[in-house]
């Protein structure tokens, strides 16, 4: 009886990983209504365990529920990106505090590698390679802040902000006003200023708001 419980709980939890990871490529993408009867046959699945992975979309803010109508992704206004970067820019620049306090002489170094990648991506203009520096270094500041309650707030927001369909860094001039960004920080964190590590990494997600702004604004 055990056994059959686990299997069916580790069964809706791939199907919520399979979705989860299709509505990030945008294989799914905002607005799309979720075929509920064709997914299971796609699958290979009865209905039980994919509404069992769609609550658990529904409950990370991935996929909205429609009364009558059904499960669609999740579409994030410009009200909801205005709400959540606030937020987001609270809980990073709080990680930044704690982390320069936490942080050893090799958590520097660590830091200091990853924004070399940093400067080598802005360097060639290779967008890709800047993003993924760019969330490894966040993903640092927040693992070394230790804080689980801060970490799991900020997961929750960044994983709703995956659906935005447009990223700051495709703004003209953005990649190089976000790696000057990423310099103050670091000197922050490398001269021990907490509350400046704090103030420019709040600073920092708030001006990607604002090139997303931007951005959206010229797609019009």
């Amino acid at each position: 009886m055990n056994n059959a419980r686990i299997a069916q709980t580790a069964l809706y939890q791939q199907v919520a990983e399979r979705l989860r990871n299709r509505i990030f490529a945008h294989e799914m993408p905002p607005g799309t209504w979720i075929d509920e009867q064709a997914l299971a046959i796609s699958y290979g699945i009865s209905r039980t365990p994919l509404r069992e992975a769609l609550k658990v979309l529904v409950s990370e803010g991935l996929v909205t529920l429609k009364p009558r109508r059904g499960c669609y992704v999740t579409e994030l206004s410009q009200e909801d990106l205005d709400e959540i970067f606030p937020v987001i820019a609270l809980l990073e620049g709080r990680c930044a505090f704690e982390a320069t306090e936490k942080m050893t002489s090799a958590d520097l170094k660590e830091l200091e590698a990853i924004h070399e990648r940093l400067e080598q991506s802005a360097a060639t203009g290779n967008i890709e390679s800047f993003f993924e520096a760019n969330q490894d270094f966040h993903s640092a500041v927040q693992n070394l802040a230790g804080n689980r309650w801060l970490l799991q707030v900020i997961t929750d927001l960044r994983r709703v902000l995956k659906l935005n369909r447009h990223h700051s860094l495709f703004v003209e001039g953005r990649l190089t006003q976000s790696l000057e960004e990423h310099r103050g920080i670091l000197a922050a964190l490398r001269e021990g200023d907490a509350a400046r590590a704090e103030s420019l990494m709040s600073e920092h997600l708030r001006a990607g708001r604002q090139a997303i702004a931007r951005l959206d604004t010229a797609a019009a």
